[in-house]
């Protein structure tokens, strides 16, 4: 059985933390606040780029591949699997724009929980060429049914597409079982981690997925502006993307562009350097601790949050699910969740609220317009959830 971290560890972690000491924070799932080291690391590439950007950028590849060869360590991947982008979105984006061959009546296949700018780029793609958007059910829980998209499943199915750990609604969709329906059909497979990576351990193996993206801005507590992106090495040749430069197609002898052989060849040639330092820190710093030890005192803290939100008064937990996240979502009885969230702040209390843009087509389905959300860290206190407590119920 995996320990949670101690009180101990927690809050040595917490002193290691600048912004610790500014605010209460429940809005991890947003974005993070990074360890002092990672903003040292950050600070000390723009520090050296003030007497050069062009050779400080050339001294900084090192820790670039670094982060790299981390993140591969994070994901079980290879390096070479490896993109380090501006963030999920692009990565994600990129991936997908970057598939071809489209015909008119392809069908693409996601799950009823899928991120809304996942959702706009398959839709444009679905306008221009005549494809399909199509949901899999979900099973009573409210989780993609793996048997349910099996039975979907037909020779016009070229994606599977699944938000593992979604932003609105608590629940952890079971992305493995999913892969392997896909692996038994060969149909692509995307998966949008940006909430589970370096909230859960993450097995690109055993995920059995081709391509998966994350974000470094949330659970890895790296710095905005950055992100990961995995590319199965058998499943690149099939991805030519969309912009390509010196970095990632530069031209041979003959004038010809050359694509690169690894991931790399979604990366341009122009780099946030210091951006990469933070990251390449933020992810030593989770491996550190270790993948199955965050999951262990996340899902503690976000148990014990969910029991003490569940009893106070007006207040209703809106989480679905068999296996949940750190993401809590909750509505409280006659107020707008943009309201409570003005309310909380006030009282330096941060928490989210999120619309139907974040997951469309399961607030569609929920009948539902808008959430709060508290999303906890390994950071989370017990004393910061009494304050959350107290704060909901001295609400007028």
């Amino acid at each position: 059985m995996v320990t949670p971290l101690s009180h101990d560890e927690i809050a040595r972690l917490r002193a290691a933390t600048p912004g610790i000491a500014h605010t209460v924070h429940f809005n991890h799932g947003g974005a993070s606040l990074p360890s002092a080291a990672t903003l040292d690391a950050v600070q000390a590439q723009w520090q050296r780029e003030a007497s050069g950007p062009m050779e400080a950028g050339v001294a900084a590849r090192e820790q670039s591949e670094r982060a790299r060869h981390l993140a591969a360590q994070l994901l079980n991947a290879d390096p070479e699997e490896i993109a380090l982008t501006a963030g999920n979105s692009p990565g994600w984006g990129a991936a997908f724009a970057a598939l071809d061959g489209w015909r008119a009546g392809d069908r693409i296949l996601v799950a009823r929980h899928e991120w809304g700018g996942n959702l706009a780029g398959m839709r444009l793609a679905a306008q221009r060429h005549g494809l399909s958007v199509e949901t899999i059910p979900s099973d009573g829980s409210g989780v993609v049914d793996p048997a349910a998209l099996e039975a979907m499943l037909d020779a016009r199915v070229k994606l599977i597409s699944l938000t593992w750990l979604p932003a609105n609604g608590g629940l952890i969709n079971p992305a493995a079982a999913v892969g392997q329906v896909a692996r038994r059909h060969g149909i692509p497979y995307f998966i949008d981690a940006a909430q589970a990576v370096g909230q859960v351990p993450v097995d690109v193996r055993a995920l059995g997925c081709d391509v998966l993206s994350g974000a470094g801005r949330k659970a890895l507590r790296g710095p905005r502006g950055t992100g990961l992106l995995y590319v199965r090495q058998d499943f690149l040749p099939r991805l030519v993307p969309t912009v390509v430069d010196t970095h990632s197609a530069p031209l041979d002898a003959d004038g010809r562009p050359v694509l690169r052989g690894d991931a790399a060849r979604f990366e341009p040639a122009e780099t946030p350097m210091a951006l990469r330092c933070g990251l390449g820190q933020a992810l030593q710093d989770a491996l550190d601790i270790g993948p199955a030890r965050i999951r262990a005192t996340i899902d503690a803290t976000a148990r014990a949050l969910r029991e003490q939100l569940g009893a106070v008064a007006g207040v209703r937990v809106m989480d679905q699910g068999r296996e949940q996240s750190g993401l809590v979502s909750f509505l409280v009885e006659g107020r707008q969740p943009a309201d409570v969230q003005r309310s909380l702040a006030a009282e330096g209390i941060v928490i989210g609220a999120n619309g139907v843009p974040y997951t469309p087509l399961d607030m569609q389905a929920r009948g539902l317009g808008q959430l709060n959300r508290a999303s906890v860290s390994y950071l989370t206190t017990q004393a910061e959830m009494d304050r959350l407590i107290l704060a909901l119920r001295k609400l007028p």
